[in-house]
């Protein structure tokens, strides 16, 4: 009589568990969230504002841990709308707060008058 057990593949273990729980990664591959990988995109992004002309308007990118907040003021809601979708073009698959807002930069009504 044959062994069944021998022709079924077995779940390698590890001090992980098995490895089915864990998604696989190519070796020396970073997860978007370790601190490294997330420094690094940031400064991707900063490069990529600074390109684009936003970063003069004083953007600032911070890392908190796993999350990525970025505040500032931008003059148009375009370049709001750009600002938003390089962000979450380059911070993919991040935690993201955005605190950005609009200045006003309309001429005033009317002139002021001095005594």
């Amino acid at each position: 009589m044959s062994d069944h057990r021998a022709d079924t593949p077995r779940a390698q273990t590890g001090a992980g568990g098995p490895s089915a729980t864990r998604p696989a990664s190519p070796p020396g591959a970073t997860p978007a969230t370790e601190p490294t990988n997330i420094e690094y995109r940031i400064a991707s992004l900063e490069e990529r504002l600074a390109a684009r002309g936003l970063g003069e308007l004083g953007m600032r990118v911070e890392a908190h841990g796993a999350t990525v907040t970025v505040r500032g003021t931008v003059p148009t809601a375009q370049c709001r709308e750009e600002l938003l979708s390089a962000v979450h073009e380059e911070l993919a698959g991040l935690a993201v707060h955005t605190d950005i807002l609009i200045a006003e930069v309309t001429p005033p009504g009317s002139p002021e008058e001095l005594s």
